[in-house]
C-alpha cells in the first residue's frame, strides 16, 4: 500500500502540513495609546470580585490569609501591580490548557507514525 506514489506524496504533504501548523502565528506590533487606562478602582474591583469566589477564599485560608489580610495586601500594591494582576487574571484558566497539550501529543504521535511508515517500518496495534 505504501509503495503507491500517491500515499508517499500524501504522507509527505501531511508531515509538512503538521510541521507548518506548529509554527507560531504572525505577531503585529502596534502603538499603544497614551490615554488614561481604566484606573485603579476598576482594576481593584475586578480583583476583589474574583477574590470573593468561595474556592479562592478557601485557597487563601489554606495559605493562612484571612479576608482582612488579603484586603490589606491588595491595598499595599501599586497601581501598576494592580493593573497587571487584573489583566493577567482574565488569561488564567482553571485547570490549565489541557486541550492544547492533547493536540500536541496527538500531532507528535501522527508524525512519528507517518515517519515510520515512510521508512518502511510498519506500525501494528494489538489488543
Amino acid at each position: 500500500m505504501l509503495n503507491n506514489p500517491f500515499f508517499k506524496v500524501l504522507s509527505l504533504y501531511l508531515s509538512i502540513a503538521l510541521f507548518a501548523l506548529t509554527l507560531p502565528a504572525q505577531g503585529w506590533a502596534m502603538l499603544v495609546p497614551a490615554g488614561p487606562s481604566e484606573g485603579r478602582s476598576t482594576d481593584l474591583a475586578k480583583v476583589q470580585a474574583t477574590l470573593e469566589s468561595s474556592m479562592i477564599k478557601q485557597r487563601l485560608m489554606d495559605y493562612g490569609l484571612t479576608a482582612e489580610e488579603t484586603v490589606n495586601r491588595l491595598n499595599s500594591l501599586s497601581d501598576e501591580q494592580i493593573h497587571q494582576f487584573a489583566a493577567n487574571m482574565e488569561a488564567v484558566q482553571a485547570g490549565g490548557s489541557v486541550l492544547s497539550d492533547v493536540i500536541v501529543i496527538l500531532l507528535i504521535v501522527v508524525i512519528v507514525i507517518v515517519i515510520l511508515e515512510m521508512t518502511g517500518h510498519h506500525v501494528v496495534m494489538r489488543r
